[in-house]
């Protein structure tokens, strides 16, 4: 934000920088680039994991640095340190100025202004004390053995983080934001006889740590994870072979974020090097699909008040009505294509530059009943959850494993299966969806994305879709 809480001065505060000298080393650094900034950041963070009935692991984290970062043309100088000094900036400007080598440019003009807040200010992991979240994983441990009687194993973790950075550009425009990030993770392992299965679920957000705290909240996540764990008891193996396939909502647009969101990434598209390259204002999805990357949404896990360069996120459509809309971009990509910033410019950390990475990405919801969609499947498979998969950016061909899956026959859902996977290509899909579900909903908020050696938090979602012609690969001999 711009109008942060005062709080955020510690930069200088807590440290021998001087406001008005940084901002002269970072104007005199940045002198005939095109684009850049410092990137000023302070992140403390927890974990607590408990597995077979005891604390297993407890950590606190804290780090501070920056990244001083210079933009000539293409070519893109970066430098960071963990030490909050003069001197350590002087370092840094020497190294970045090193792109310039006879380049004069005229800075971009800084991003727009907002004084929007999309999450508290508080910071979850002092409001808690050390023995009540230990006593949560406690009550969980206890709550799930109480369950089901065929339980083996029951782990359970809570991570919180509480971020603030501040970003100041050559021009002396500054920018301020303070990000709390929360997160559940349950486990459990079922048996009977010499066969055990697992269900795991969680949930989170840029919120405090009261609504995981909350004992329906974190009794409902103990309860799914025990019911996908049942589910997979009665599991069989999976068939083989092209059929239609009906994904459910929320997680499943994990698929959409791989396969189809990572391709509408600016880098790629102005590198060529995506499959969708080129096909702006060309249809590239069945008629009635339309995918948006939201970062505005309050309290989200992907969303961000200003994005790692400043700039605002919003509403992004990408694909409406099947027809190729627009990329996701950060300042540099945007620059050279000609296009605006979309807050889409994120890093890891400060000794990260940014790239343009999504936020909260989903297919909007259609207008079918989902069980409209799953009676018209004579013989299919019914995909309700994923864990881990593969992509290739560049042809948008994509493998993904189901945890959560089921034949469908006669248009009803049949018997569970196991070791399914999803073959194809994320562009193909699109154009072979046949019907869109009204149920859109998003993921619980766990999702973490990864790119380019970075990792950062990022939202799913997607309405009941039925695909046509899907390639399963099956363990059924």
């Amino acid at each position: 934000m711009t109008d942060a809480p005062a709080s955020l001065n510690f930069f200088f505060e807590q440290s021998e920088l001087d406001e008005k000298r940084t901002e002269s080393l970072v104007s005199e650094a940045l002198s005939g680039m095109d684009d850049g900034e410092i990137y000023l950041e302070s992140t403390q963070s927890e974990s607590f994991s408990y597995d077979d009935g005891r604390l297993k692991a407890a950590s606190f984290d804290s780090s501070q640095g920056f990244g001083l970062r210079a933009v000539a043309d293409e070519s893109t100088g970066y430098a960071h340190s963990n030490e909050l000094s003069e001197a350590a900036i002087k370092r840094a400007a020497d190294t970045v100025r090193a792109v310039k080598s006879g380049h004069d440019g005229s800075m971009s003009l800084a991003p727009a202004r907002t004084n929007k807040q999309l999450y508290t200010d508080e910071n979850p992991l002092g409001g808690i004390s050390f023995d009540r979240k230990v006593k949560l994983l406690e009550e969980i441990d206890e709550y799930a053995r109480a369950q089901d009687d065929r339980i083996r194993q029951v782990s359970a973790s809570i991570l919180g983080s509480w971020q603030a950075v501040e970003i100041i550009r050559a021009d002396g425009h500054r920018v301020r934001d303070i990000r709390p990030l929360v997160r559940l993770n349950v486990s459990v392992v079922l048996g009977e006889g010499d066969r055990q299965e697992a269900g795991n679920e969680g949930a989170g957000g840029r919120q405090s740590y009261d609504f995981l705290f909350d004992e329906a909240h974190w009794q409902a996540q103990v309860n799914e994870a025990i019911r996908q764990a049942n589910v997979n008891l009665e599991s069989v193996d999976a068939p083989a072979g092209e059929m239609t396939v009906v994904l459910g909502p929320g997680w499943p647009g994990v698929l959409l974020h791989e396969a189809v969101g990572h391709g509408l990434e600016g880098d790629f598209n102005r590198k060529k090097t995506s499959a969708f390259a080129g096909l702006m204002g060309e249809r590239v999805a069945a008629p009635g699909i339309t995918v948006v990357d939201d970062g505005t949404i309050d309290s989200r896990r992907g969303s961000l008040s200003v994005d790692d360069e400043g700039t605002p996120t919003e509403r992004t459509v990408l694909i409406e009505d099947g027809i190729l809309k627009g990329y996701m971009q950060d300042r540099l990509n945007a620059r050279l294509m000609g296009m605006t910033p979309t807050g889409n410019g994120r890093r890891q950390s400060f000794a990260h530059a940014p790239m343009p990475r999504m936020t909260n990405t989903f297919m909007m919801a259609g207008d079918k009943d989902p069980a409209e969609i799953l009676a018209s499947v004579d013989d299919g498979l019914y995909a309700v959850n994923f864990g881990g998969g593969q992509v290739d950016i560049t042809s948008g061909k994509f493998v993904f494993s189901c945890t959560e899956a089921y034949r469908v026959r006669g248009g009803k859902i049949a018997e569970p299966v196991k070791g399914a996977t999803l073959i194809g290509s994320g562009p193909e899909v699109l154009k072979h969806v046949s019907m869109i579900g009204n149920d859109l909903k998003l993921d619980n908020g766990v999702g973490t994305c990864g790119k380019g050696g970075q990792t950062v938090p990022a939202g799913v979602g997607q309405p009941t879709l039925k695909i046509d012609g899907l390639t399963v690969g099956g363990t059924a001999g």
